[in-house]
């Protein structure tokens, strides 16, 4: 830097002359002779040696103290340091010192305004008119009456660090304008190493942050208590005032939260694509602005409906290391008015923990609630079980065996065996469409319904229909099952039946083999409304075998994938009708596990076989 000497108010140091000479030429005692300029108002040389003693001195405070001396040392009516961040491309107001001013806004992009033209272009303004820059520039002179501005780039090893802005109620002579340039250099070259030890400092702080927030992120396993974590720490790191975590349901292509700070805690749903949170889930681009109401996809009926108003807003994705995106976070109204580049890059870098703990959350919490879920069906299978008969009744002159086999927890064939009276007893075989909980239900509440209108209702058909009015009003037609009532009037061998859409039972004659379907009643269960059904009737006699099942077994394949059939479960009866009625479950049972190469536990199984062991002159009454 070069100290002017003929300058302006720069006292003037001439060599020296001989003993007398004055500011002529002449000596005057040996001695310098100090000539004053016309123009000096103030010692600028003793200033600049201060500030540069002062600034050595000024440590991590040196933003401060240029602006304080070039206010109160070196003529500025104000002045502002703006920093440069490379990242948003903008320079942002940081320091400003002397008269009380307002701008707009606290940042100027490159080549916006004065500020932004300088950082733009790198180059020096002076004694420039201010309102010739229009707009905020404009707005600004008019309001303070600093009708001229100075600016200078802060440049160090050709980087532009930020922007000196001095600013003037009029022009200012060149003299002065020349230490502002000095004085801009020396700046530039201080702030350089300040800002290179902030930025080190803040580096470090940054992780340490990054540290801390992933041990606290890795301390739970609890969905909802990490949901509440993240947020709190992306909103006080930021320092945003309100925000909310988003769940990416990939399924149902839906986000979904069940933390947002500042509101009530309600769960929200929101499809892919919809909002500012469901485009980010969608593009995997983050959203910054200051003014929400300017986006298109913003919706303001959140606002409307509590009462708030949304300025800035900024929504990133939440993704995982691997690049899939498993949530969305949203962060409304920064207290800066502005989410910087440096929060952007804290939450940008927050991101893959976050997404690894929630994660591990999941994971958790999909375990408990499948353990859960273990558990209830478990509770579930032994209530079921004991809906079912312990073991088939004892009735005189008959022989009963039962084959039940459940593919699933809980299941949704059924089958029962009801006393009606010392010489009746109402034999049950029903199929749920479908499998699972859901017809597990349907199953448990035919049950229920059944004993219930069986001890009211004499008529088999009454009964089918009355079943189906319920389970229509029940389940709107959303399900509907199979079921074959058989009514077996013990002393006389008789035989009433309805069959409702089931597979129909076969019965064979002891003597000869030959083979009846029963097949008499009408159409499923619950499916239509006000459906009629019939009744048949058959005579039983000595050695006849009544044989029910349900399609698990006829349904069971070959390698082929030909089905094992109602054709070969007939044959395995007939050659086995001379044996016991347990023994021919067994060997049906045999036939069917020899069938197929596959496993049996794709459908459930029910199969019944009642043998006649009597004549009905010599049948006794049935013991319950």
């Amino acid at each position: 830097m070069k100290v002017p000497v003929n300058s302006g108010p720069v006292p003037l140091l001439l060599p020296r002359f001989g003993r007398g000479d004055g500011a002529d030429g002449r000596r005057s005692g040996g001695q310098d002779v100090v000539v004053k300029t016309k123009t000096q108002s103030k010692n600028y040389v003793n200033a600049f040696a201060s500030a540069v003693a002062a600034l050595s001195r000024a440590g991590e405070d040196i933003t401060a103290r240029v602006l304080e001396m070039l206010v109160s040392d070196f003529d500025a009516a104000r002045a502002e340091l703006w920093l440069w961040d490379s990242s948003s491309g903008s320079c942002y107001l940081t320091h400003a010192e002397g008269l009380r001013a307002t701008h707009r806004l606290d940042y100027a992009a490159a080549g916006a305004g004065a500020v932004g033209k300088i950082a733009h272009n790198k180059t020096t303004i002076e004694n420039i008119v201010l309102s010739t820059f229009g707009g905020d520039d404009q707005e600004f002179a008019r309001a303070t009456g600093l009708s001229h501005i100075s600016g200078y780039p802060l440049l160090a090893a050709g980087q532009l660090a930020g922007v000196l802005a001095i600013y003037t109620t009029g022009e200012v002579p060149e003299d002065l304008l020349l230490w502002w340039r000095l004085y801009s250099e020396m700046s530039a070259a201080k702030l350089n190493n300040v800002l290179a030890t902030q930025e080190k400092d803040r580096h470090i702080n940054q992780l340490s942050l990054l540290f801390e927030a992933t041990r606290l992120l890795n301390s739970t396993l609890d969905l909802a208590e990490l949901l509440e974590l993240i947020l709190r720490i992306a909103r006080t790191e930021v320092k945003a005032e309100r925000g909310t975590v988003f769940l990416a349901d990939g399924k149902r292509k839906e986000l979904w939260s069940i933390a947002a700070s500042g509101l009530d805690h309600q769960e929200i749903r929101i499809p892919f694509g919809k909002g500012i949170a469901g485009q980010v889930a969608l593009s995997g681009e983050l959203v910054n602005t200051e003014d929400a109401y300017t986006l298109a996809a913003f919706d303001p009926s959140f606002d409307q409906r509590l009462n708030y108003r949304t300025k800035s807003l900024l929504c990133l994705p939440i993704r995982h290391h691997s690049g899939e995106i498993v949530g969305v976070l949203q962060l409304l109204n920064a207290q800066s008015g502005k989410f910087s580049s440096e929060d952007i890059s804290f939450l940008t870098r927050l991101s893959g923990h976050m997404a690894m703990a929630l994660e591990n959350a999941q994971m958790h919490r999909d375990t408990m609630e499948k353990q859960r879920l273990e558990r209830d069906l478990a509770l579930a299978r032994s209530i079921q079980h004991r809906l079912l008969p312990d073991a088939p009744p004892v009735v005189p002159g008959y022989d009963i065996a039962v084959l039940s086999d459940f593919c699933f927890d809980v299941a949704a064939d059924y089958y029962d065996f009801i006393n009606l009276g010392p010489q009746s007893l109402l034999l049950v075989s029903a199929e749920v469409e479908g499998k699972g909980v859901s017809s597990a239900l349907i199953m448990a509440n035919l049950q229920a319904t059944l004993r219930a209108l069986v001890m009211h209702l004499h008529s088999l058909e009454v009964l089918a229909f009355s079943l189906n009015e319920m389970l229509y009003t029940y389940t709107r037609a959303g399900k509907h099952l199979s079921v074959f009532l058989g009514l077996i009037d013990t002393r006389r061998n008789v035989l009433q039946y309805v069959n409702a859409g089931h597979v129909p039972p076969v019965l064979m004659k002891g003597k000869s083999g030959d083979v009846k379907l029963l097949e008499e009643g009408g159409t499923v269960i619950g499916l239509f409304p006000q459906a009629d059904y019939t009744r048949g009737t058959v005579q039983l006699e000595k050695d006849d075998l009544l044989v029910c099942t349900t399609d698990g077994i006829l349904r069971i394949s070959d390698d082929q994938k030909h089905e094992y059939g109602p054709r070969r479960l007939t044959d395995c009866v007939r050659r086995n009708r001379a044996r016991s009625a347990q023994a021919i479950v067994d060997a049906v049972l045999a036939e069917v596990s020899a069938y197929t190469t596959a496993s049996m536990n794709d459908d459930d199984k029910v199969l019944i076989a009642v043998k006649v062991t009597a004549d009905k002159e010599a049948a006794e009454e049935p013991r319950a």
